[in-house]
């Protein structure tokens, strides 16, 4: 008698999730080391050890960051 094939074993197909990859955008804050930006639309970012981060797509945040004399932007 045969013995019966156990398909477990296969390789399974791997889904690649095809979500943009991103980068974020470090900024400097040369007045604080810790304060709360509110941003024109209502969010909020958090400045912490004078540093803060914003996702490369989020274009408000990057315009908000850019337009004040107080961030700069850090070399990564």
């Amino acid at each position: 008698m045969a013995k019966q094939q156990d398909d477990s074993t296969e390789a399974q197909p791997v889904l690649v999730n095809e979500a943009r990859m991103t980068s974020t955008v470090t900024f400097r804050d040369t007045l604080y080391t810790s304060r709360t930006i509110i941003l024109p639309d209502g969010r909020t970012l958090a400045v912490a050890k004078a540093v803060v981060s914003v996702d490369s797509a989020d274009d408000v945040a990057l315009k908000c960051l850019k337009a004040h004399a107080e961030f700069e932007p850090l070399k990564e």
